[in-house]
């Protein structure tokens, strides 16, 4: 695992990925899952576009995309003195560690534990490649196969590959992430060939 802890950036991609301290399970039982979505998009999505995620049963992925300083610095305005005169860098880790310390205190506090929860510092890798972008993308979506939760990544529930071929309201960014496939069909095709005879990226991601 890359122990990246340089600052997150505005207007650039990354993967942000980290698991539970000492391998623990983050997730304990099903509704977990969306608890934790829910808190993601509390203190995160102010902050970034979500193009994709998978949580599985001690870590999870995201391909994020960080929105604008003044969208950033706007959202903080009224939560954080001088925003102005504060690094857009920190407002930006600002968001992330709420979340971090939101969804672990209600862990602690329903389970009985103590401590912490996530490793320290979460990992974030840069991605400045527009190939490279698209094959982390399904390496994400088919991480539930990868691990053996399921023998095949479309029926693993806790990932938003549905939710780029469905038409609901999403706070996913659906319609970026189907122009870069150039369609549903493509999505569907290009997903299903990574996952039957893609690169193995193990040695980079969880």
């Amino acid at each position: 695992m890359k122990n990246n802890a340089d600052p997150l950036f505005p207007e650039r991609y990354y993967h942000i990925y980290n698991r539970g301290i000492n391998g623990e399970d983050l997730f304990k039982e099903d509704r977990n899952y969306s608890y934790f979505l829910q808190k993601y998009f509390q203190f995160v999505l102010p902050v970034v576009q979500i193009l994709a995620y998978c949580l599985l049963k001690n870590h999870f992925h995201f391909l994020i995309r960080v929105k604008s300083e003044k969208v950033i610095r706007d959202h903080f305005r009224s939560k954080v003195r001088e925003v102005d005169v504060q690094p857009v860098e920190s407002l930006i880790s600002k968001a992330f560690n709420s979340f971090f310390k939101s969804y672990a205190v209600t862990i602690n506090k329903t389970y009985h534990r103590t401590g912490r929860l996530f490793e320290e510092p979460f990992l974030r890798i840069p991605i400045n490649d527009n190939s490279y972008l698209t094959t982390l993308l399904m390496y994400i979506h088919t991480n539930g196969q990868r691990h053996g939760f399921v023998e095949d990544f479309t029926d693993y529930p806790h990932s938003s590959y549905h939710i780029h071929l469905d038409d609901q309201p999403t706070k996913i960014d659906r319609p970026e992430v189907l122009d870069w496939f150039g369609g549903k069909d493509n999505f569907i095709q290009m997903h299903r060939e990574y996952a039957n005879h893609g690169r193995d990226l193990e040695h980079y991601f969880l």
